[in-house]
């Protein structure tokens, strides 16, 4: 196989991405459908549900529920196995000092950022293992720098990162490879809330919070949905054969949160 050749993921691949009918999972279910995958996504944004390019399969679930993620597995099961799992799903989480969170907040996030993660690769693993398929797990650049008012964020991309590392041991014996994407500031309506929340906390106005979270980053732009579409892409192709048990940062190397 010519090098080139390798970092195209080959045709028919089964995929399941959850939350992806918005943002970067909707740009990941959409770059592998393009690639020739068969690909099944979840998302509870019903509407972004119903708009999800023809091709693409689709199942309502929120992943804090293990009850839906099963039901999710159930109906993704006319895939006919999987091969690659991206564990997408996550919110944001309140923006404010840790004296002010209130603990419904913190759990909220938690159970969406890293439960349903544990709930999603608990039931994908055996799949994962009969295809020696890849799992992929959506962390961010606060999963390996403090990020100071977002500690339930924080804490749980962490904890994504943790997952990541000891899956990849616990099932690259059977040929399982499983890697962490950590995004930056990614272009798109979610950051736009965050910058706002996060200018609000500060009592600066909204240009400045974004010129300030700029200058953190090295190349001083945001990513784009398509560039961590791009790498779940790599990771997924036979050029990504030996990478496991990485977090690997897409974020124009954002130095500082």
């Amino acid at each position: 196989m010519k090098v080139v050749d390798s970092l195209i993921p080959r045709q028919g691949l089964r995929v399941l991405v959850t939350a992806g009918a918005n943002g970067i999972g909707l740009a990941i279910a959409q770059a592998f459908h393009e690639a020739g995958a068969r690909v099944h996504v979840c998302d509870v944004d019903e509407a972004a549900l119903a708009a999800l390019p023809e091709g693409i399969a689709a199942t309502r679930a929120d992943v804090s529920r293990e009850a839906e993620v099963a039901r999710l597995f159930d109906e993704a099961a006319g895939l006919g196995g999987l091969d690659v799992v991206v564990n997408n799903a996550g919110i944001a989480g309140p923006t404010a000092g840790i004296d002010e969170i209130e603990s419904e907040a913190w759990r909220q996030t938690i159970d969406i950022n890293l439960n349903g993660q544990y709930y999603v690769a608990k039931r994908a693993a055996g799949a994962l293992r009969e295809s020696r398929g890849v799992l992929l797990n959506m962390a961010s650049v606060a999963g390996r720098l403090g990020f100071a008012y977002r500690t339930p964020y924080a804490a749980s991309k962490w904890g994504v990162v943790g997952l990541t590392k000891s899956l990849a041991c616990e099932l690259g014996p059977a040929g399982v490879r499983v890697n962490a994407i950590l995004p930056g500031i990614v272009r798109g309506p979610r950051i736009e809330r965050v910058i706002a929340d996060r200018a609000a906390q500060r009592g600066i106005g909204r240009d400045e919070m974004e010129q300030e979270n700029l200058a953190k980053v090295s190349m001083r732009k945001m990513v784009e949905p398509s560039d961590i579409a791009a790498m779940a892409l790599f990771l997924a192709s036979p050029g990504g054969a030996n990478i496991s048990g990485q977090a690997l940062s897409v974020c124009a190397n954002v130095e500082s949160l």
